[in-house]
């Protein structure tokens, strides 16, 4: 008999999709051990290995294009529809080709975040496509205006084939999606030993005093690191390599040699850092978003314009999340002061779901073991 085989088609931005989707796809190893996972993205093989404990396999293949950026803020409009209009004019081979490795690897079900082209590569393999997701990318495209929105109604024809949407917490309303479950927020969990973490690290100030600066995989161009200078008694933390060297700044390297309580030797990641930090500052991004509210971390937020889902997403977080929201000419141009000031309680009184992995990654083992 065949192993349970989930083909995980990941959308083509950023790191934020990859990471939550490597987090379902480690829950539902954890809970079908015998799973053949196949993660279809170009996100980096390192990547998934800090978040998928076990085996698994990659199919470097962009399903669809995202968002075209120099880096976490800057977006390029003309160069995203280019690279679509190149997608579209290869659609057909495109889906021939995922068709013929779906059926050689005999795959039982295709969840994906959220690449529009899965469902019709479902279709043609004859198999389900569930998705997984807090925003559609016709509602980012749609709010670019004219040239965007034949893309747009093409996304909304795709979506509408979608079986089953699991959808996650800081969403929009993505009516695209006719058959829609809510489920709570999904990312990974902290790993390591804290007080091993900090002196491992050499951190000395207490979390009020620590700062995690996160800004996804594309990190910033012009990060005004003076002010890191200028804040000598606290203590920042980044994962960019970049940056000038200051006494008070740790730049995380990629492997740290801290076993975590299974012995395995992992990439840092950020949501391992996050323990130890008073705020996160970073640009809104549900991954970022998603892992500190389950660790019930302040969020500094900037804004963000042209992007749709940020709106959204700092509307969510103040409803629910430890908050604050600065303008990005109080973080690139000026002196940092909100540090110095109180963040914000969430407006509402109620608690996000923080169970979206099991959610998820329940609905497909139970999938799995009854169409065998």
């Amino acid at each position: 008999m065949s192993r349970p085989t989930v083909y995980l088609a990941i959308t083509n931005h950023g790191f934020g999709h990859a990471v939550r989707s490597a987090a379902v796809a480690n829950e539902i190893q954890k809970r079908c051990p015998d799973v053949l996972l196949i993660l279809v993205t170009t996100a980096p093989r390192w990547l998934l290995e800090s978040y998928i404990e076990g085996d698994f396999i990659v199919r470097p293949r962009a399903l669809d294009v995202g968002v075209v950026q120099s880096d976490s803020l800057t977006m390029d409009q003309a160069a995203t529809l280019q690279q679509w209009q190149q997608i579209r004019q290869q659609e057909r081979s495109i889906i021939a080709g995922e068709v013929g490795f779906i059926k050689q690897n005999q795959v039982n079900l295709i969840l994906a975040d959220i690449p529009p082209l899965a469902t019709q590569i479902a279709q043609a393999a004859g198999i389900p496509c569930w998705m997984m997701g807090n925003f559609g990318w016709d509602f980012i495209y749609r709010d670019w205006g004219e040239e965007f929105i034949e893309l747009a109604d093409w996304i909304v024809s795709c979506f509408s084939q979608c079986d089953r949407l699991f959808r996650f917490p800081l969403h929009e309303s993505m009516t695209a999606f006719p058959h829609q479950i809510d489920v709570g927020l999904t990312g990974g969990n902290s790993r390591f030993n804290l007080d091993d973490l900090r002196e491992k690290l050499a951190i000395t100030t207490p979390p009020e005093k620590t700062i995690l600066l996160t800004f996804g995989g594309l990190g910033l161009t012009a990060l005004p690191y003076y002010n890191i200078e200028r804040f000598s008694d606290y203590t920042f933390i980044s994962f960019d390599p970049n940056l000038p060297r200051f006494p008070n700044l740790i730049q995380v390297s990629n492997f740290l040699e801290l076993p975590d309580i299974h012995s395995h030797l992992f990439r840092l990641r950020p949501v391992d850092l996050m323990p130890l930090c008073g705020r996160v500052i970073s640009k809104p991004g549900y991954s970022t978003f998603a892992e500190a509210l389950r660790l019930d971390i302040p969020i500094v937020s900037l804004t963000r314009d042209g992007f749709a889902e940020a709106p959204v997403l700092l509307d969510w977080l103040q409803n629910y999340g430890t908050h604050q929201i600065i303008t990005a000419t109080e973080f690139f141009e000026k002196d940092w002061d909100f540090l110095h000031q109180p963040v914000q309680k969430p407006r509402l009184s109620q608690e996000l779901d923080k169970n979206g992995n099991e959610a998820i990654a329940q609905g497909v083992v139970d999938y799995l073991l009854n169409s065998l």
